[in-house]
């Protein structure tokens, strides 16, 4: 089994890269569609391949994955995750998922941040002078063993969380928000519209149901805990509350600014217009606030987007004198980021025919 696997690890490899490197860059692009995929392939580059593909080839509506779930999440997380949290036939919450498909451990990945992701989906601490501020916090059965255990194992207390912020409203990304509020008084934050969306929800949903907190409206917002102040960037698009976010960490005592993507895949747009337009224009807005940050960190909610349980286990490796810390990328990559997405969202919107 382990050898099929492999093979067909490797002949999906090979695929990709043959659709990766179809146009070449030189080749002047026939129309508006293979404009936006030209700019999307430069800037991707070899960072940002997987975002790339999953957003610019089309497979089935412009985009590979439909909203709310995270490709190579284990079957059952995708299940949980496609109901925005719902719960199985008969009321009750999916089963967990074998642990062995994507439990990860713990690790700190700068001076106050901590990855507490599984291997698809990705939590983050982020530790202030007075307590902890949890993004995002994944699917109900790995609040416990990801997060909760995850701070212990780091030194960190889980009562000092103090807020929790989801960047939307999807079960891979909030299942875990009941929780951590009910046991430690957490305070939830959650763009508008996302929090109607969660409050709708069945009391039997995974992981449960938030009592209604902070909600952040389309001009943004900003949450200070301590000497850290996290800035809110409303990027509606993935979902219509959906959340960005720029916020400072710390690199051996030197200050790095780090832009968090809240959002990312389009399978849902359809030929609707508009939410093409809003995705992308939440793209620019993010990337601009980034740029004016001098963000020189891109992170997701997406390991295969951010490469987090890589860069992470790559961390506790000893960096050479003048290596680069493995998360920092520079600020003209933060800002390539951005652009892959925008401009796959144009030429998904312009392949439909969006109007």
């Amino acid at each position: 089994m382990k050898t099929a696997r492999m093979k067909h690890a490797s002949l999906f490899s090979g695929l990709l890269s043959l659709l990766y490197v179809a146009v070449p860059a030189a080749q002047i692009p026939a129309s508006e569609v293979d404009a936006h995929i030209a700019a999307a392939r430069a800037a991707a580059g070899q960072d940002y391949r997987a975002t790339f593909v999953n957003l610019c080839l089309p497979a089935g509506g412009g985009g590979r994955g439909a909203a709310g779930r995270g490709a190579g999440a284990p079957a059952a997380a995708g299940r949980a995750g496609a109901g925005r949290g719902a719960p199985a036939a008969g009321g009750t919450a999916p089963a967990t998922p074998d642990r062995s498909g994507w439990y990860a451990s713990p690790y700190k990945v700068f001076d106050n941040l901590y990855w507490l992701g599984t291997r698809q989906h990705s939590s983050w601490a982020l530790r202030t002078s007075e307590g902890v501020i949890i993004i995002d916090t994944n699917f109900a059965w790995a609040t416990q063993p990801e997060i909760i255990d995850g701070l212990t194992t780091l030194g960190l207390n889980p009562r000092d969380i103090k807020y929790v912020i989801i960047s939307h409203a999807h079960g891979d990304h909030d299942q875990g928000a009941a929780e951590l509020q009910r046991r430690f008084g957490a305070k939830v934050v959650m763009g508008a519209p996302d929090w109607e969306s969660t409050l709708q929800r069945p009391a039997t949903a995974a992981g449960g149901v938030p009592k209604r907190d902070i909600a952040v409206g389309a001009e943004g917002s900003s949450v200070t805990l301590g000497d850290t102040t996290v800035t809110i960037v409303a990027t509606p698009g993935h979902t219509a509350g959906t959340l960005s976010y720029v916020f400072p960490v710390k690199d051996q005592g030197r200050t790095v600014m780090v832009a968090y993507s809240g959002g990312t895949l389009t399978g849902a747009f359809g030929t609707d217009g508009a939410r093409w337009d809003e995705y992308a224009a939440s793209q620019r807005k993010i990337a601009k606030v980034a740029a004016d940050a001098g963000a020189t960190v891109v992170l997701s909610n997406h390991s295969e987007y951010d490469g987090a349980y890589t860069k992470a286990r790559l961390v506790t490796a000893k960096r050479e004198v003048g290596e680069n810390h493995p998360f920092i990328a520079g600020a003209d990559a933060v800002q390539r980021y951005f652009t892959v997405m925008s401009e796959c969202a144009m030429a998904s919107k312009l392949r439909l025919g969006a109007k």
